[in-house]
């Protein structure tokens, strides 16, 4: 949505957002599976909770983004956004940022693609934007060195990176590993 119409050559950097997960303010050495699968804003099956715990699923949407617009590693970003109400930013070569906004609720962007290129009026209720903040990761963070490798290596590498977050989660699920293990 908020690339559309618009010249590649003129992005300077697209930012996908995070929420941080259920850890983002209180860092819990050896969380329970019931205290992973508690996201404070989502409402998701185990697995993509498990993943926007360990970020991994940030990891795979750098992987996506670098390959769905053609962009190089460098010009994709990544904030840390508690309130989820930014879904993604784009910054152009003159300075404008454009971003798209609504409730953390999967409803409006299903209701976007079903009905494209038209926009459908919907009954949800509106935003409330009196406070946003954001915090950017570090570049050490695991899920930043992951995606950034698996761009460098390309080939099957995100590939096999995506069935061992799977694998990983899978035996988190089944208690035969610790949160701390998946990644």
């Amino acid at each position: 949505q908020i690339i559309k119409g618009e010249k590649k050559k003129n992005i300077k950097k697209i930012y996908l957002t995070a929420s941080g997960g259920p850890f983002y303010k209180k860092k819990v050495k050896n969380p329970s599976l019931k205290q992973v699968l508690s996201h404070p804003i989502w409402k998701m099956g185990k697995k993509i909770t498990i993943d926007s715990a360990t970020m991994m699923n940030k990891c795979f949407e750098i992987i996506e983004a670098h390959h769905l617009f053609s962009l190089p590693f460098e010009k994709i970003g990544v904030l840390i956004h508690p309130e989820a109400i930014i879904h993604g930013l784009v910054e152009f070569i003159d300075g404008t940022v454009k971003s798209v906004m609504y409730k953390p609720d999967m409803k409006i962007p299903i209701n976007y693609v079903l009905n494209y290129p038209e926009r459908k009026e919907n009954s949800y209720s509106s935003l409330n934007l009196e406070k946003l903040t954001f915090k950017v990761p570090s570049e050490n963070e695991k899920f930043i060195k992951f995606a950034k490798d698996a761009i460098k290596m390309n080939g099957s590498y995100p590939i096999v990176l995506n069935a061992a977050n799977d694998l990983a989660v899978k035996l988190f699920l089944e208690g035969k590993i610790k949160f701390q293990d998946i990644i």
